[in-house]
């Protein structure tokens, strides 16, 4: 058993939806978050950007003393994925977790990839999906107006402008038969209504930041890391900007609100 918390971030704060999942599924640890909302998005940076932005981001969560850091976002996850390599404790990122369960979930071998444009550059669910099954065709499509929107909360129903942008970017990949669709950022199932709508009933939507999460837990019971208290666990949140209006826009992604102080990190020094 290990009671130290789980370190989880992200370049804002999207990675609160990998948190919502492991609230649910693990309720008793404690988390510690980062959102690198100084310097989000990081998905229109270059890979050596985001490398040195990841490797900050984990030196800071050493710094807390994590049993295990989540990277909850998929760009780093794409794009600086060998960041762990030089960890001393378990890491893992969204890609493996979500293309494993879009592989098991396919029954026609089509699966749709939408992300940012970091990501979908890099290729890397191509890769993935093609080591488990080569049999897999993959269609991508780089969706990079779905983070401002949700960060500025232009998330209801109600919303058209959110509506005809999901609509023109998934079309295609409707068109394309796909019956499995990678949401490969964490931000995107804050609108997972207006991307099923799209899609329609026929397809599977893989949600990384709850396969992650799932995957976080299988790590921690194989290592004998899970926590060993009976009592709800924690969350403390970090950011490296402005932390304003914090808990108003933390609660949109983690489904519930929230009354906790927010802290402030200069990752710069990390």
């Amino acid at each position: 058993m290990d009671n130290r918390p789980i370190g989880v971030f992200d370049s804002g704060l999207g990675g609160l939806t990998a948190v919502k999942e492991l609230l649910s599924i693990m309720p008793n640890e404690n988390i510690i978050y980062f959102g690198d909302t100084g310097r989000v998005p990081y998905g229109s940076r270059s890979r050596e950007t985001i490398t040195k932005y990841a490797a900050q981001d984990t030196a800071f969560l050493e710094s807390k003393n994590v049993k295990m850091i989540i990277a909850a976002c998929g760009t780093v996850s794409s794009v600086a994925s060998g960041i762990g390599e030089s960890l001393s404790l378990p890491y893992t990122g969204v890609l493996k977790p979500t293309a494993i369960a879009a592989a098991a979930s396919t029954r026609n071998k089509k699966i749709g990839v939408i992300a940012t444009t970091a990501t979908i550059r890099s290729g890397s669910y191509r890769r993935e999906l093609s080591a488990i099954d080569p049999e897999i065709e993959v269609f991508d499509r780089d969706c990079p107006l779905f983070v401002p929107l949700v960060e500025n909360g232009w998330i209801a129903e109600n919303e058209e402008v959110t509506r005809l942008v999901a609509q023109r970017y998934l079309t295609p990949l409707r068109e394309s038969g796909i019956d499995t669709l990678i949401m490969g950022c964490t931000h995107y199932p804050i609108i997972r209504h207006f991307i099923s709508e799209v899609m329609g009933s026929g397809v599977t939507l893989i949600d990384s930041g709850r396969e992650t999460a799932l995957y976080c837990s299988a790590m921690l019971k194989e290592r004998g890391l899970l926590c060993g208290r009976s009592t709800q666990g924690d969350c403390s949140f970090y950011v490296s900007d402005r932390m304003e209006g914090f808990s108003q826009i933390a609660g949109i992604f983690l489904g519930k609100d929230i009354k906790r102080e927010v802290s402030h990190v200069n990752i710069d020094l990390y």
